[in-house]
C-alpha cells in the first residue's frame, strides 16, 4: 500500500481552504465581528456602486429647502433641495477611494522600508531611517495649504496619493521596530545560514509573520485618512472642487446654520453618522483580524 502524493499545489490549496474557514469560525464567534465586516462590505458597495443609482448632477427641489426628515428624504434634504442621503452616498466614493490609496501607499512604503532598514541594519539602516525621521518632520499642515494653491484635490487619487506619500513615516518606524526583533529569531537565522537571499527572506519568512501587524495598520490608515480629509474640508483648507463628507460638514456648519438650526440638523447628522459608523466596522473588524492572525488569542 502506497501513501498518497501530495504535491506543492495541493498543500498550499489545503493552506488557503484552512485559512478561510477559521476566518469563518473567528468572524461568527462573535456577532460583533460580523456586524463589523458587514458594516465595511455596505461601505465598499456603497463608494462603488452607491452613485450609479443616482443622477449627476443630483436633482434639486428648490421648493423643499432644509425638509424635515420622511420617507421621501430619510435625512431631509439641504439647504438647496438635494436629498442629503444622497449626497452622502454619491459623496462616500471620494472618501473611501482616497482613504483606500492613502493606505496602501502607507503600508506599502513604511513596510517595505521599515523591513529593509530593520533587516539589513548597517548603513542602510542609517540612510533609510534619516529618510524617515526627515519624512516625520515636515509638517502635513501647511505643506497642504501651499499644495492647495496649485492643486485643487478634486480627484480622490491626488487626495490619495498626498496623504499616502505624508503618513508613511511611522508605520516604517514601526515596522523596522518589529523586523528588528524578528530578525534574531530561530527561523531567520536558519535561512540565513542556508544562505536564501535577502528578498526571499523578507519576503517569505519576515513579511508573513507581520502580517497581523501590517494589516491592521492598513484599517487603521483607513480611518486615519478619512479623519485627514474629512477634517481638511471641513477647516476650509482645501479648495471645493468635488462631494464627499467633509464638504458636507464644512457647508452645514458655515453655510446652513447647522449649530443655530435645528431645521439643518440631519444635514450635520448624516455625514457625521457614516463616519462614526465606518470607523465602528473598522474596529471590530481590527478585533477579529487579531484573532484571526494571532494564535495565541483564539479561543477554544
Amino acid at each position: 500500500m502506497t501513501a498518497p502524493v501530495i504535491t506543492m499545489g495541493d498543500g498550499r490549496t489545503t493552506m488557503r481552504r484552512n485559512f478561510w474557514h477559521g476566518v469563518w469560525r473567528v468572524l461568527k464567534r462573535k456577532p460583533s465581528r460580523m456586524a463589523g465586516m458587514v458594516i465595511i462590505l455596505g461601505f465598499a458597495f456603497m463608494g462603488v456602486f452607491g452613485p450609479l443609482f443616482y443622477p449627476d448632477p443630483l436633482p434639486r427641489d428648490t421648493a423643499n429647502l432644509y425638509a424635515a426628515p420622511s420617507w421621501e428624504h430619510l435625512f431631509g434634504t439641504d439647504f438647496e433641495g438635494t436629498d442629503v442621503l444622497a449626497l452622502v452616498v454619491t459623496g462616500s466614493s471620494y472618501v473611501l477611494l482616497s482613504a483606500v490609496i492613502t493606505a496602501i501607499i502607507t503600508v506599502v512604503l513604511g513596510t517595505g522600508i521599515g523591513l529593509f532598514a530593520g533587516f539589513r541594519r548597517g548603513r542602510w539602516d542609517t540612510v533609510l531611517m534619516r529618510i524617515t525621521d526627515m519624512k516625520l518632520t515636515i509638517p502635513g499642515l501647511p505643506l497642504l495649504l501651499v499644495l492647495s494653491t496649485i492643486w485643487k484635490f478634486g480627484s480622490a487619487i491626488e487626495m490619495g496619493l498626498v496623504l499616502g506619500l505624508l503618513g508613511w513615516g511611522g508605520v516604517a518606524r514601526a515596522v523596522r521596530s518589529q523586523t528588528l526583533s524578528l530578525r534574531e529569531r530561530g527561523f531567520i537565522e536558519a535561512a540565513r545560514g542556508l544562505g536564501l537571499s535577502t528578498t526571499h527572506i523578507i519576503g517569505r519568512e519576515l513579511l508573513p509573520s507581520m502580517a497581523p501587524f501590517i494589516a491592521m495598520n492598513m484599517l487603521i490608515a483607513v480611518t486615519g485618512a478619512v479623519y485627514a480629509q474629512v477634517g481638511l474640508f471641513f477647516l476650509g483648507v482645501l479648495p471645493f472642487e468635488a462631494n464627499n463628507w467633509g464638504v458636507m460638514l464644512n457647508l452645514a456648519v458655515f453655510g446652513g446654520g447647522a449649530m443655530s438650526s435645528p431645521a439643518a440638523l440631519p444635514y450635520l447628522a448624516a455625514p457625521l453618522l457614516a463616519i462614526l459608523l465606518l470607523t465602528l466596522g473598522i474596529v471590530l473588524a481590527v478585533d477579529a483580524m487579531d484573532e484571526i492572525f494571532n494564535p495565541r488569542l483564539r479561543e477554544e
